[in-house]
């Protein structure tokens, strides 16, 4: 009976490093090529995929020229075995390695030239509230 510690320590040992989860968010664009940018850092062009290790609301910002730039988010939930207590199961004891993956899609709009009439007059707001006000 005494070597049963070590033999659920030999199985802890064997077994415990081949638990894990792969965690993987990919974001397309329409059109592809895009700079994406989730929660301010910058991850490539689209499509694009990443691995993350934590769930939840993520920011999304997508650039390309000729095109309005697109502040968004998705919301990344996680699968039932990714559930507290579960999750211990999963990371730590599966003898495997789980890929979970995760999708999201964006349309890009393309940008429009602005009104010149409507730009000259916001420039003359702005200027005579800098001149009237400002000098105060």
């Amino acid at each position: 009976m005494k070597c049963v510690p070590y033999v659920v320590l030999l199985w802890l040992t064997l077994l415990g490093p081949l638990g894990c989860v792969r965690r993987t968010l990919t974001i397309r664009t329409e059109p592809q090529g895009a700079i994406v940018m989730l929660n301010d850092e910058e991850i490539g062009s689209s499509p694009v995929s990443v691995d993350f290790t934590w769930y939840g609301d993520y920011g999304v910002t997508c650039r390309k020229g000729g095109f309005q730039t697109l502040n968004s988010h998705v919301e990344v939930k996680p699968p039932w075995y990714q559930w507290p207590v579960l999750d211990f199961f999963s990371d730590v004891l599966w003898p495997g390695q789980l890929h979970d993956q995760h999708e999201a899609s964006f349309v890009l709009t393309e940008a429009t030239a602005p009104d010149p009439e409507e730009v000259l007059e916001r420039a003359n707001e702005l200027r005579n509230k800098t001149l009237f006000e400002g000098g105060s």
